[in-house]
C-alpha cells in the first residue's frame, strides 16, 4: 500500500482482531518494479490478492494517464513478479466497469483482465480476476456518502433519477475473491451474482427513511447530472462471453477469446510510453485504448493536455 495513513490504520485494526497472526505493514507503490520485486524476494507470496487501483470514475476522466499508470503498468508489475517469483495462486480484482467501458478507468481495468489472461496462459501461476460491483459501504463508495449528507441535514445528492448499479456485500465481495482463488485452474473471469441492479434513488429514499427521515420533506434529494465517463447502468458482460457455471450457486465464470499476444503486448507498450509521455492530450489515449477495447466508448474526447 502507497497510502500511508490507511496502511496504518488497517495494521492497527488487524493486530487488535488477531494478535497471534503475524503482520507486516509495507509501504509500496506497485508500479515501482524494484520495490515490488525486493518484497516478493523476501516473502516469496503464494498467493497474492491483487486490489491496488484508482477507482474513482469522474478523478481518473481528470487524470487519465495516471490511470493507465497505475491500473495498468501497476497489474503489470504486481503480475510479472508473481510469475517470476513462482506464485502459485494471483487474483486480481476487477470490475463491472471493465465491461463495454465507457470511462478510462473501467477501459483500464478491462486492458488489465486481458493482460493477466494473456500471462495466465504460458505461466505456472494461476492467474484469475474477479469482477465486482458495487460494493456495499466501502470506503468511497455511495453508502457512506449518503450517511455524511443526511448528518449534515441534506440533501441527499444522485447524479441522475434512473441511475442503476449492482451491490455486492463486505462478505460477499470476500467470499467471491477466495472461492475465485480455490476453484479458478488459471484464466477465468470470476462473477457473482448479485441480483437485479438497485435505483440509487431508491438507495437514497431508503437510507434517509432509515435514519428517521421523510425522503424529500425533512431532507432533500438533489440530482446533480451524470459525470464524465459515468454509465446509467452497468452491464455483466461483453459480446463474445460465454458464461459458464461453477460449483458455488452464486458464482459464475465468463469466457472469451483473448486477443494475439503480439498485438495485446504492442498495443499496451504504446498506450503506456504515450501515458508517460509530456503534453499527451486525452484523444490520443482514447484512440490507442480503442484499439485495444473495441468497445470502449468514451463521452469526452476534448484535447486536454494531461
Amino acid at each position: 500500500e502507497q497510502a500511508e495513513n490507511p496502511l496504518f490504520d488497517i495494521e492497527r485494526e488487524l493486530h487488535s482482531r488477531f494478535p497471534q497472526v503475524p503482520i507486516e505493514a509495507i509501504i509500496c507503490n506497485i508500479t515501482d518494479r524494484i520495490r515490488v520485486e525486493e518484497i516478493f524476494e523476501k516473502y516469496k507470496p503464494q498467493v497474492v490478492i491483487h486490489a491496488a487501483a484508482h477507482k474513482h470514475v469522474p478523478l481518473m476522466e481528470l487524470n487519465p494517464r495516471e490511470s493507465i499508470k497505475n491500473n495498468i503498468v501497476g497489474t503489470q508489475t504486481v503480475a510479472d513478479t508473481a510469475d517470476n517469483y513462482g506464485t502459485t495462486n494471483f487474483v486480481m480484482i476487477s470490475t463491472d466497469k471493465a465491461v463495454n467501458p465507457t470511462s478510462l478507468m473501467g477501459s483500464s481495468k478491462r486492458i488489465s483482465e486481458m493482460y493477466i489472461q494473456d500471462l495466465n496462459r504460458t505461466s505456472k501461476t494461476h492467474f484469475v480476476t474477479v469482477r465486482f460491483g458495487n460494493v456495499l459501504d466501502s470506503n468511497g463508495s455511495v453508502v457512506p456518502i449518503f450517511r455524511k449528507q443526511i448528518a449534515h441535514g441534506g440533501p441527499v445528492t444522485v447524479t441522475h433519477p434512473e441511475m442503476k448499479r449492482y451491490f455486492m456485500t463486505i462478505p460477499e465481495a470476500s467470499q467471491l475473491v477466495l472461492q475465485a482463488a480455490t476453484m479458478g485452474k488459471g484464466g477465468e473471469i470470476f462473477v457473482l451474482d448479485m441480483g437485479e441492479p438497485v435505483k440509487i434513488v431508491d438507495l437514497a429514499r431508503e437510507l434517509i427513511t432509515l435514519s428517521g427521515f421523510r425522503p424529500g420533506e425533512d431532507i432533500e434529494i438533489a440530482f446533480t447530472g451524470s459525470r464524465p465517463g459515468e454509465k446509467l447502468f452497468e452491464e455483466l458482460s461483453i459480446k463474445g462471453e460465454d458464461m459458464q457455471p461453477t460449483r458455488h450457486p452464486k458464482i459464475g465464470i465468463w469466457k472469451n477469446i483473448p486477443m494475439d499476444r503480439d498485438k495485446l503486448c504492442a498495443g499496451i507498450n504504446e498506450l503506456v510510453n504515450l501515458a508517460k509521455t509530456r503534453n499527451t492530450v486525452k484523444s490520443q489515449l482514447i484512440q490507442k485504448i480503442k484499439g485495444l477495447v473495441p468497445e470502449y466508448i468514451s463521452g469526452n474526447n476534448k484535447d486536454v493536455e494531461y
